[in-house]
């Protein structure tokens, strides 16, 4: 194997690791929100994305953004919370084309249940792998710490 052979093989490590690191939090994301708030991971990206905007609505192409989601199933995503009165659409005064999103306040009252029980899910998974040696370096970037 060559130089430019193991810096591939690297690489690939790396990807695998970050792999599974983010199978683990998904996971245990999905499980304790929706037990808790009945929400998935996915929906609960939704509403942090949209609790950031500090006033300001959210056009549906940056939400798609912020979600890693294509156009369509952020649609999708979006008209199933706001069947649960957890967002609403506002059309664009300048451009009739635009569509922008915000929570409702049943959308604020949700993630204000929801995020603590992300955050504390979240550090407890971190926690869990800092034990395990190919998680641990990772785990402890995504906890602040310098590695």
């Amino acid at each position: 194997m060559g130089i430019s052979d193991d810096a591939v093989e690297v690489r690939a490590q790396g990807w695998r690791t970050l792999a599974a690191l983010h199978g683990r939090i998904e996971s245990e994301l999905e499980r304790a929100l929706g037990a808790h708030v009945e929400l998935s991971v996915v929906e609960y990206t939704v509403l942090d994305a949209l609790s950031r905007q500090d006033g300001w609505h959210m056009r549906m192409q940056q939400l798609a953004h912020a979600t890693a989601l294509s156009p369509s199933a952020t649609t999708r995503l979006v008209t199933r919370l706001e069947d649960r009165d957890l967002l609403t659409r506002i059309l664009c005064v300048d451009d009739r084309r635009g569509i922008y999103t915000e929570l409702t306040a049943e959308g604020w009252k949700l993630y204000e249940r929801a995020k603590p029980i992300h955050d504390e899910t979240l550090e407890s998974v971190l926690r869990a792998v800092s034990e395990e040696p190919e998680l641990a370096p990772l785990a402890a970037l995504l906890a602040g710490e310098r590695v």
